[in-house]
């Protein structure tokens, strides 16, 4: 049995849920290895960044079932905000702030 490489991201690698995910689909893993590394890279943010684990096993499954329907990066997600090769932009470090501001009064 022929097994396709899964592609990773620029900053995060594959997850092993998310990896075992893609695997199962190969559909999804297509559209997958026919992302760019940093949309792949907002995907694996996306799922990586939850609190969570059934938010993150909904996120696994959503992927692959988003991929498939053609997104091409997780929906209203602010980014990857791990990236060091750029700063992160003004409107993004004011979402983290109001982030952190409200945590601190929690």
């Amino acid at each position: 049995m022929r097994t396709e490489k899964i592609a990773t991201g620029v900053v995060h690698d594959v997850p092993e849920d998310l990896r075992k995910e893609l695997a199962t689909d190969p559909a999804a893993l297509s559209t997958w290895n026919g992302l760019t590394p940093l949309a792949r890279n907002e995907w694996i943010c996306w799922v990586i960044s939850v609190k969570k684990p059934e938010t993150r096993k909904e996120h696994v499954r959503r992927t692959r079932t988003e991929l498939k329907e053609g997104m091409r990066r997780p929906c209203c997600w602010i980014g990857c905000i791990h990236r060091q090769d750029k700063p992160i932009s003004p409107s993004i470090r004011g979402i983290l702030d109001k982030r952190h501001a409200a945590s601190d009064k929690a």
